[in-house]
This record gives structure tokens, sequence and C-alpha cells, in this order.
């Protein structure tokens, strides 16, 4: 078996250009498979402004309820009779207001929970909790 062993020290400098062309082709193909749907246009129905009437944002009523289990409605102490007539007045109201329940750290669960059944029971919807930060 006879080898040929190259003569010169001289390095070849040549570009092997199957790898760029593979690389172009495989972009070739993916911008053929996108340009479709760049061009596809898509009807959007954006709201304009000043057609929409304005929509009242309920009142917020903050009702408090404290760790010996006294309740606030508004900053104005209740007891629970009173509360529930607050809840029955504050239902039957046109636009009824959002109820922002504000428990104390050490409110108990029963307090709470019986407080947001009572404001169901009556109607009212818009139930949150207030949070510290």
């Amino acid at each position: 078996m006879a080898f040929s062993a190259r003569v010169s020290a001289v390095p070849l400098a040549q570009i092997n250009v199957t790898p760029l062309v593979d690389v172009l082709l495989v972009l070739l193909v993916i911008v053929m498979i996108t340009s479709p749907v760049l061009t596809h246009k898509l009807k959007l129905d954006l709201p304009q402004p000043g057609k929409t009437p304005l929509v009242d944002t309920p009142e917020r009523v903050r009702l408090a309820i404290h760790a010996d289990g006294s309740m606030y409605w508004n900053d104005a102490p209740l007891n629970p009779a009173m509360l529930e007539a607050q809840l029955a007045v504050a239902a039957r109201h046109p636009s009824p207001p959002s109820l922002l329940v504000d428990p104390a750290d050490g409110a108990s669960y029963q307090a709470v929970a019986d407080v947001i059944a009572r404001a169901k029971r009556q109607g009212l919807e818009k139930i949150d909790f207030m949070i510290t930060r």
C-alpha cells in the first residue's frame, strides 16, 4: 500500500461551503413558511374613545372587624343587630355598594365568615377583603 505524503507545508485555504448552503436552505424554508403568516391581516374591532357610556363605580362600604369582635361600618360602631339592618339597606340600594371586609389580625374566622354569610343572604354580591400593606 502506498500512501502519498504531501510534500509542501503550505496550508490549504479553502472554505467548505456545504454547511453554509445547508444553513441558507433551512433559513429559506423558514422564510417561505412564515411569510404567509406575516401578510395575513386580522380585522380587529377596537373600542373607540368617547363612544361607550361611563359606568358608575359602586360605592364602597368598609366593614372593619376587630379582634374583640366589635364591628365598624365606615368607622361607625355597630352591633350584630345593626349590621343586619345596614346590610339590608345597602342591598336594597339601586346600585348596591361594594363591601370591603377589613378583619383585624386577631379576628376570629367565625366572625368573618358570619359577616360574609349575612351579606350574601341580603343579596350583596361584591364582597372583597381589604389588605393592609
